[in-house]
């Protein structure tokens, strides 16, 4: 079993996805299951976990019931409003659907860095540890250091780093990423996702990912690292074969065993798949 612990679909006449526009021109189109599924079959990936991409429940529901028609999906990771007083209910409304394992808020867009940490928010959290359900951070660096206290304050909850915590690689400065990604890695057990860092190079070059790639495998190791394609935003700029190809290339100098644990196993682990 190979998993993509990370990925989209998205339907435009939703009318959700406000981050999307025209823009955004070589993905401002409707992403289906029908799209992705043979993509899947020539990269050998045999189940998925499907992460919202819009800030509604509407759009978790649609999500998961694109799991309940498309047997490799085999987990939903959605969106609930943190901030809402039905927030614990919700949770326990939607965890009822075996699909979902997780929630994700669209930290990346909040302009307070340390949102996350606010006292309105502590019902949510704790809902979502009793519900067994993955917290995936969306976050980019400025937020790291509120990630951390959080993590130490919810040592019971399942914790997943998105993209690397999208390092800026274009810039070409990615010190202070990589000492806060070190810090959070060294002090809690959240585990990271290697997916996104095309975006972020603008690349699909393995030679520029190189480095940030490094630094993740030394932080976390094969066991903390689970892949994921970030289809299709990842063709923003390179294509889902692009990214697997390129993906071997920098796992090359693993053994079997640790490129098991990255393709696969962390990701079964951390999502119950």
């Amino acid at each position: 079993m190979r998993i993509d612990a990370h990925h989209h679909f998205w339907r435009l006449d939703r009318g959700d996805y406000t981050w999307l526009t025209p823009a955004l021109a070589p993905i401002y189109r409707d992403y289906l299951p029908a799209d992705l599924a043979p993509q899947l079959g020539a990269a050998g990936i045999s189940h998925t976990v499907l992460v919202q991409a819009a800030a509604t429940v509407a759009e978790t529901r649609f999500l998961l019931e694109l799991a309940r028609e498309n047997p490799f999906i085999a987990g939903v990771v959605g969106w609930v409003d943190f901030e809402a007083d039905d927030a614990p209910a919700m949770i326990a409304e939607l965890s009822r659907d075996s699909a979902l394992v997780g929630l994700r808020p669209m930290i990346q867009d909040i302009p307070d860095t340390e949102w996350m940490l606010r006292e309105s928010l502590e019902p949510a959290f704790e809902a979502m540890v009793d519900h067994g359900l993955v917290f995936d951070a969306l976050v980019k660096p400025p937020h790291l250091p509120a990630l951390r206290e959080l993590a130490g304050r919810y040592p019971e909850l399942s914790m997943v780093l998105d993209h690397g915590a999208k390092p800026p690689i274009a810039s070409g400065d990615v010190s202070e990423w990589k000492r806060d990604v070190a810090a959070l890695a060294r002090e809690s057990s959240l585990v990271c996702k290697l997916s996104g860092l095309v975006t972020e190079a603008g690349s699909g070059d393995p030679a520029l990912l190189e480095d940030c790639v490094n630094h993740l495998l030394d932080c976390f190791g094969p066991t903390r690292l689970l892949w994921g394609s970030d289809w299709p935003v990842c063709e923003l700029v390179c294509s889902y074969a692009d990214w697997r190809a390129a993906s071997d290339r920098l796992l090359a100098k693993l053994g079997d065993a640790e490129r098991e644990l990255i393709y696969s196993e962390t990701a079964r682990k951390t999502y119950g798949i």
